[in-house]
């Protein structure tokens, strides 16, 4: 525990975007840990995205990724 003192004592003079990661890397941890995981804001962001173009039907169709497969597999 005592280094984990250490380096929290030391995060405390690093830049506030430094300190920003460190937080976030230690939430990541503490999610394992837990055994529960917590989206970052840009990962609901992309979450987001992906749920619009499904409903909006941007994505391929099962014959469409079929085709592009066989283009590049070898006869």
């Amino acid at each position: 525990m005592k280094k984990l003192q250490e380096l929290l004592d030391r995060a405390k003079t690093w830049p506030a975007e430094a300190q920003d990661e460190l937080v976030e890397l230690g939430r990541e941890i503490e999610g394992e840990v837990k055994g529960e995981y917590h989206a970052t804001p840009e990962e609901l962001r992309g979450i987001d995205r992906g749920l619009r173009a499904a409903k909006e039907g941007r994505f391929a169709t099962p014959a469409q990724v079929k085709a592009t497969f066989a283009k590049f597999r070898a006869p």
